[in-house]
């Protein structure tokens, strides 16, 4: 593991390719679990599948919303896709044929964050009728209605045994619940309370990552309720951007920005290690690849693409 040694020079990553398909500004960015794929979604109504092969080929486009899209999730194996949209509903798709299987309805406003939990038998989504809800995929049934916050939610997320789901909402709270109960076991407060516009668990399930709108992420130890890091340099004040965990060679913190870039700081020692330059609107959505050294990342209305950066070795 001599890679993760922070003394050892950084390699930086480089723009790889630019995919450019979505109409209006694109919302989320993710990779599949295995890396076979990058999914996109956007406010053109749309969802999209690439293949990250070599050529970064477009697979499919699902079609269905009656409204912009603002996020969406793969299934464990890959199989399935899920999204969120401004239509207040869910929907369930087929990744290889692009048709859909369900559409999951009971939110009362736009849907704005989705996930699976790992074993891919339940959905999670959060809602600007602050809830969020928790949904049966086998049925499309809604397992459960958490009366989460007082403002939109911002973000939830399963950790990694799909026992607890954290939520995040402009109302300032992060709070962790447990995900077969619908208990809430924890909210995190931060004195500014400022909004707060994403919350994921960390790969080890120890630790959850939290951006806030005061241009500002955390890290938050949950179970002693501790903050530990604090990284900042990037712009977040307006939008709800994603940020990531790249865990491939080295341990850092990957986010987009309003100002047009995208964000990596060392995990441990906080420092920024690159800034990455070419959008032409602000990054709201970033993913890192789960074996390779690739992100991926998202852009606004302006820019409307999709880019992939790779750390290539010299």
């Amino acid at each position: 593991m001599a890679s993760s040694d922070p003394s050892e020079p950084f390699t930086p990553y480089k723009l790889k390719q630019t995919l450019t398909a979505h109409k209006r500004a694109v919302s989320a960015v993710k990779f599949s679990s295995d890396g076979r794929l990058l999914g996109s979604c956007s406010a053109d109504k749309t969802l999209r599948t690439w293949s990250t092969s070599a050529d970064f080929s477009a697979l499919q486009e699902f079609h269905g919303h009656a409204q912009g899209i603002s996020d969406l999730a793969f299934s464990s194996d890959s199989r399935h896709v899920c999204s969120a949209s401004d239509d207040k509903t869910v929907r369930l798709w087929d990744v290889e044929t692009g048709s859909l299987i369900k559409t999951l309805q009971g939110h009362t406003n736009y849907v704005f964050c989705v996930n699976f939990n790992p074993q891919s038998n339940m959905i999670v989504s959060g809602s600007f009728d602050e809830t969020v809800r928790v949904w049966d995929v086998k049925t499309g049934k809604c397992l459960k209605v958490l009366p989460a916050h007082s403002d939109p939610v911002t973000a939830a997320n399963f950790n990694r045994d799909g026992s607890l789901i954290v939520s995040s909402s402009y109302d300032g709270l992060c709070r962790i619940w447990d995900a077969s109960t619908g208990h809430c076991m924890k909210t995190l407060i931060d004195d500014e309370n400022p909004p707060v516009s994403f919350v994921k668990f960390s790969p080890n399930g120890k630790f959850i990552l939290v951006g806030t709108l005061d241009n500002t992420l955390r890290l938050w130890n949950f179970s002693t309720g501790k903050f530990l890091k604090t990284y900042t340099g990037h712009v977040n004040s307006k939008y709800c951007i994603s940020s990531a965990f790249s865990v491939t060679n080295g341990k850092y913190i990957v986010s987009g920005s309003e100002d047009k870039c995208v964000y990596l700081w060392e995990l441990q020692t906080r420092k920024i290690v690159q800034k990455l330059e070419g959008h032409t609107d602000t990054v709201i959505s970033v993913s890192c690849h789960p074996t390779q050294n690739m992100i991926a990342s998202g852009a606004l209305g302006s820019d409307k693409t999709i880019r992939i950066w790779t750390q290539e070795r010299d």
